[in-house]
């Protein structure tokens, strides 16, 4: 019996995730929706994350995978992967996180029957318990982008979908992708794309299921473990200026007005803890100039900030 084609590629990327690479790649296998394919593509890693992805391309043809020599980032990494896709959905995956085994099954089935341009389901943070890792609850800010299910909805009708500011939690149409990549050489490289979706869709559903279990690795060693570095910093506030940016010039005043809300509630108070003992000044500095931007925009008059960090500010 021939297999039947696939209708959907993963890109996933990793570097030096050698522990944790085993378990991504089993969550594609064990999916429910069987017609994937994936392209591995092995970042310049040190640790044995190549001989991973090898092995696994050589039992699977399923899996194949492409190896970078030196390090080209995150970004660049994605964007070789979606150059090779032939199939009419992509998807990505994070080499240190995993699907729960419906998740392909739930946003391609989505697409299939709305039509849609992508369709993204909820996420969970995956915490070390003890000697493994385990997933925690769906956070406000996923509930509040993906909860209750809408399908074909847009940004105007839906302005909260603009807090689901990752990757990996999307199955889009490849079209989508005529002239869309990731930015280079930078972190927190998912946030200008997934607003540039979200405005330029003609319609995406979201889903409350929960669809990718993310690691955050216990030695710290994951990105968005890293702010208190000036150059993350730097490169954080640069995305969500992006993010914003994207919104704004797209005229979704609405969701520009829900990612500031959001940004104040989640992202400026432990910037400014970090700030008040870091030894650089320069981080503080960059901090309150954010802080001054997202003043300047016209939305921020109506957003509801905390109160409590209104007050600290002096607002």
């Amino acid at each position: 019996m021939t297999a039947a084609a696939p209708i959907v590629t993963i890109i996933v990327p990793g570097r030096d995730i050698a522990a944790f690479a085993p378990a991504a790649l089993d969550s594609l296998r064990a999916q429910t929706e069987p017609r994937w394919q994936a392209i591995l593509i092995d970042d310049g890693s040190t640790d044995t994350t190549g001989a991973i992805f090898a092995d696994a391309a050589a039992g699977d043809s399923r899996f194949r995978m492409i190896s970078h020599e030196a390090s080209r980032g995150l970004g660049a990494a994605r964007n070789v992967g979606i150059e090779l896709v032939d199939t009419p959905l992509l998807g990505f995956l994070d080499a240190d996180d995993e699907f729960r085994p419906t998740a392909l099954a739930r946003l391609t089935g989505t697409l299939a029957s709305t039509g849609s341009d992508f369709a993204a389901g909820a996420y969970v943070r995956s915490r070390l318990q003890g000697e493994t890792y385990a997933p925690g609850r769906v956070q406000p800010w996923v509930a509040a982008a993906t909860q209750p299910e809408r399908l074909a909805t847009t940004l105007r009708a839906h302005p909260h979908a603009s807090a689901n500011i990752v990757a990996w939690s999307k199955i889009s149409r490849t079209d989508m992708w005529t002239g869309l990549r990731f930015p280079e050489n930078v972190a927190y490289e998912d946030q200008v794309v997934a607003q540039l979706m979200h405005t330029r869709a003609r319609a995406f559903d979201v889903i409350p299921d929960v669809v990718v279990q993310w690691r955050l690795r216990a030695d710290g060693t994951s990105l968005t473990q890293g702010k208190a570095r000036l150059p993350v910093l730097r490169d954080y506030l640069m995305a969500l200026r992006g993010g914003i940016r994207v919104l704004h010039e797209a005229e979704a005043h609405a969701a520009v007005t829900a990612r500031i809300e959001l940004i104040l509630a989640m992202d400026v108070p432990p910037l400014l803890a970090i700030a008040e003992t870091h030894p650089d000044p320069a981080y503080a500095a960059e901090v309150a100039s954010f802080v001054a931007d997202l003043q300047e925009l016209p939305e921020f008059h109506t957003a509801v900030p905390d109160p409590n960090l209104a007050t600290a500010l002096g607002w």
